[in-house]
């Protein structure tokens, strides 16, 4: 049987992670991703995560499209069940 971490829920979440919660919503949909309350368990991870989605957001040596391909390509030979 898989075990699963529960994320660190609004409530339990510090005033910089509700913050950082809420600009992922905005860019999600409305819901904060399970991966990202899971990382908001250790601080460092969090923002070492945040700041790899930014820099990677912003690179223009690849199209955007390619980018996702990419994701899903890596997703897929890895297992994640996103």
């Amino acid at each position: 049987m898989t075990q699963r971490i529960d994320g660190v829920s609004d409530a339990q979440a510090g005033l910089i992670t509700r913050g950082v919660y809420k600009g992922a919503a905005a860019r999600t949909g409305g819901k904060v991703p399970d991966p990202l309350r899971i990382m908001a368990h250790s601080k460092s991870v969090m923002w070492a995560a945040g700041f790899y989605e930014l820099a990677s957001a912003r690179g223009k040596s690849v199209p955007g499209g390619l980018k996702c391909l990419v994701d899903t390509k890596v997703a897929s030979m890895i297992g994640c069940v996103f």
